[in-house]
């Protein structure tokens, strides 16, 4: 894969990916703290086309993009993975109503939005249904996992973007990993070709079924993380 993922985006996918980012320099609601055009294409688009330098990812069929907020990375990936189905999971109303605008607006046929929490999706429809789980700024590693293994298939992925390592957090994941049927894989240090230089990509994948006492509750995952 190149080094410069945003180099090889065919025009039409560039096209998409501008509107959205027009759309969100003009969205009156709160959605995102990065809206100047310029500089979103770094901070949202060209960190989240960083994504594409994981294979799994690349080649997943059905990718669920946990607390996509106002679409990053979920949308983008929609957008430079046409043949994927992307899902959209959102439980804040006025940011799911942003990203069905952009949607609409953008042509992404492959893009969905769930109004939902992840827990409750993956106590129903969504549970153990897709290749890949991806995360930007959303909590810890414990808890990505956590939120990630009932919603995954086994054998699928949980990209999570995040910041500096922690080697606390790393930690914590590992002691959880067995609990929630994950493993952490592999680290990338995408830095270079990210919107923030400390970015790492953490690919976590699902070595089971899914263990009987997953998902837990809304919001206990982050509030009583394993580990």
């Amino acid at each position: 894969m190149s080094t410069e993922p945003a180099a090889a985006l065919e025009r039409r996918a560039r096209g998409a990916l501008h509107k959205v980012l027009d759309l969100l320099a003009a969205e009156q609601a709160s959605v995102s703290s990065v809206t100047d055009p310029d500089r979103a294409w770094r901070v949202h688009v060209e960190d989240s086309l960083t994504g594409l330098e994981v294979p799994e990812l690349r080649s997943a069929a059905t990718i669920a993009d946990v607390g996509s907020g106002a679409g990053f990375p979920g949308l983008v990936l929609a957008v430079a993975l046409p043949g994927a189905r992307v899902d959209l999971i959102e439980s804040v109303a006025r940011k799911c109503a942003f990203m069905e605008r952009v949607i609409a607006a953008a042509e992404i046929a492959n893009a969905r939005v769930v109004t939902a929490r992840s827990e409750a999706l993956a106590a129903g429809e969504g549970r153990d249904s897709y290749d890949a789980v991806t995360a930007r700024a959303v909590g810890r590693l414990s808890t990505l996992a956590e939120l990630a293994s009932p919603l995954l298939r086994e054998n699928g992925v949980l990209v999570a973007w995040k910041g500096r390592r922690d080697a606390e957090e790393e930690s914590q994941l590992a002691r959880a990993a067995d609990r929630l049927a994950m493993r952490p894989e592999r680290i990338l240090d995408v830095g270079g070709r990210a919107g923030s230089a400390h970015r790492h990509l953490h690919v976590v994948r699902k070595h089971g079924p899914t263990p009987p006492d997953l998902p837990r509750r809304p919001g206990m995952a982050k509030k009583r993380p394993r580990g």
